[in-house]
């Protein structure tokens, strides 16, 4: 295939940053709509593959023993060591991603999850923050008879914008930027709503209503169900060990009470 680097650039691109565009506003409609796991699982989706883009640009290779899967904090590991820069992340961010890589996976409720902070308002800076970094930027140009290499420029170029969201970075041929150029884009209204972030001007204060929600799992008010409830469905194995660990300290506990 002719000019292979373009293609695996092309396909980091498409199947990995334009999808996150769309998971990410696919989970400002799910907040939106209270549809809190949707919110989670969407956001996750969309951090999870803003970093595989990250990680492909830079043609960081699969790890070899494991597999990444849906988590977040492998990801992010696999970027601190491997990529020739840090991705710089404020407290906020860090806080939304592990919130998401906590609670955002498991779909079918299997854990308790909760939302009762500024999520949405934290997910909107995650993605500011991590989208910039989300092309090709260690390459050099010819600028008269000398090569500039491009990748600190750039670097810095995305510190400022971090530090103040007026300096705007808009990523070449990104979907949010096509979404906030057509005023008519069915998704416009969502991704732009309370957004201090992707919005049609420099917006510097939203009005923020909070929001609380807690939603306890079949299994956490009942972990005696996880032997039965293995015999029809697969569940993640870390779910299995705590729940069969929970089912045999309360067993553990109603033995004492009883001889006591």
């Amino acid at each position: 295939m002719d000019n292979i680097e373009a293609h695996i650039n092309d396909f980091a691109t498409r199947s990995f940053r334009h999808t996150a565009d769309m998971d990410y506003v696919s989970a400002r409609a799910a907040y939106r709509m209270e549809l809190y796991p949707q919110f989670m699982w969407a956001g996750l989706q969309a951090i999870e593959k803003y970093l595989k883009a990250i990680l492909l640009y830079n043609r960081v290779p699969k790890p070899q023993k494991t597999f990444l899967g849906h988590s977040l904090a492998e990801a992010m590991a696999l970027a601190d060591k491997s990529l020739p820069f840090k991705i710089q992340l404020s407290k906020p961010s860090l806080e939304i991603i592990e919130h998401l890589d906590t609670y955002g996976r498991f779909r079918y409720l299997e854990t308790p999850y909760h939302v009762h902070d500024r999520e949405l308002l934290k997910l909107d800076k995650a993605v500011w923050e991590l989208r910039p970094y989300c092309r090709v930027l260690k390459y050099s140009m010819d600028v008269g008879e000398k090569k500039v290499e491009m990748l600190e420029p750039l670097l810095e170029q995305i510190r400022r914008s971090r530090d103040d969201p007026s300096q705007r970075i808009s990523v070449a041929g990104g979907q949010l930027e096509k979404i906030l150029a057509k005023r008519t884009h069915p998704a416009r209204a969502t991704l732009v709503w309370k957004n201090m972030f992707f919005n049609g001007h420099k917006r510097k204060h939203v009005l923020w209503r909070s929001r609380t929600h807690f939603t306890n799992s079949p299994l956490s008010l009942n972990p005696d169900l996880i032997d039965e409830v293995l015999k029809y469905v697969h569940l993640p194995k870390d779910v299995v060990n705590a729940y069969s660990q929970e089912r045999d300290r309360r067993l553990r506990g109603e033995k004492r009470g009883a001889r006591e």
